[in-house]
């Protein structure tokens, strides 16, 4: 986080030039926006969409000359979509104000509202929680943020709730079943009370407990609803081939996060799009395909530049491979 471009001191005079821009063009861009998602509707099988943990520094900056209000926050994220024509959004529910807590109803319908405004769609949002940690208490802490959240998703138009499954913890390094059983009934618990709400569960592969396909597919087949799916994290497989694996449980997806790398956070090897495409096409997958660029320790880090960059090479690879 210290080597952010933009460093902390200097964030506020950049947040609210960037702000003064966005402020200007975001109006116009929503009328088109809003009349092309009318448009373009159901005309794309795959889309090319936005993660917004893309900017996690920007977005937890918080101006500490004033009232610690967010120097660049959702609303602003929205606008800034709009001038981008980025049809989607997935809003990481960690940069929402007074996190873990839920915001207001008011802030979450204004949110929606504003959305829909811009002709922007709400992919899904998510958590952190530890549903492999041996300390029942703590598992049943994380089943409950994830109640509150989806809660808060069905509020503001979000159909997914992305769960984490937790690092394998120490000295259960040759139990991973036995650790697997806790996170499958967090999951259960879950998934049943996310349909009460027309919210689906999504279990992301975030190299701790799953870091294989055969892992993944094996916690789908356990948990064994269809409130519940993957959210596949195509940089955090970790196998000689993400390829290969990332295959695999296509049929199992309900959301993505397109890296950068599908060799992992700060592999000089960059995603093969195409290839990408091809294995999602393959497998059945339409929908969203959010995109989550990240900083890597010791280069210069700006997802203004870099988000429209990848999801331009992103919407090449669709255009390419469905033509």
């Amino acid at each position: 986080m210290k080597n952010y471009l933009i460093k902390k001191n200097k964030i506020r005079s950049f947040g609210l030039l960037i702000l003064g821009t966005i402020s200007l063009m975001s109006i116009s861009a929503g009328k088109s926006m809003a009349q092309k998602r009318k448009n373009e509707k159901h005309q794309k099988p795959l889309i090319a969409s936005l993660n917004a943990y893309s900017f996690a520094d920007l977005l937890m900056a918080h101006d500490s000359r004033g009232d610690n209000q967010q120097v660049f926050n959702y609303f602003n994220l929205l606008d800034w979509c709009a001038t981008k024509k980025i049809p989607a959004l997935d809003p990481t529910a960690y940069f929402f104000p007074g996190y873990p807590k839920v915001p207001s109803d008011e802030y979450l319908k204004k949110f929606k509202d504003r959305a829909a405004e811009l002709g922007i769609v709400i992919t899904g949002t998510g958590i952190r929680n530890d549903f492999a940690s041996p300390d029942p208490k703590v598992r049943a802490e994380g089943v409950q943020l994830a109640k509150d959240w989806i809660v808060a998703a069905s509020k503001m138009g979000a159909p997914i709730v992305r769960l984490f499954s937790g690092e394998i913890p120490k000295g259960y390094e040759d139990k991973w079943k036995e650790v697997a059983g806790w996170m499958i009934d967090c999951y259960k618990e879950c998934a049943a009370f996310g349909e009460k709400y027309g919210v689906k569960i999504g279990v992301q592969n975030h190299g701790d407990m799953l870091q294989t396909a055969e892992q993944c597919v094996y916690v789908m087949k356990a948990v064994d609803s269809k409130w519940a799916g993957l959210i596949v994290d195509i940089g955090n497989f970790k196998t000689p081939d993400p390829y290969k694996d990332i295959a695999e449980v296509v049929p199992y997806a309900i959301n993505w996060q397109i890296k950068e790398s599908a060799f992992g956070i700060g592999n000089e090897t960059p995603t093969d799009y195409k290839r990408l495409i091809k294995i999602i096409k393959d497998g059945g997958y339409s929908g969203y395909l959010p995109v989550e660029t990240l900083l890597v320790r010791g280069k210069a880090y700006d997802p203004f530049t870099l988000v429209p960059q990848m999801l331009h090479e992103v919407t090449a690879a669709i255009d390419e491979v469905y033509k």
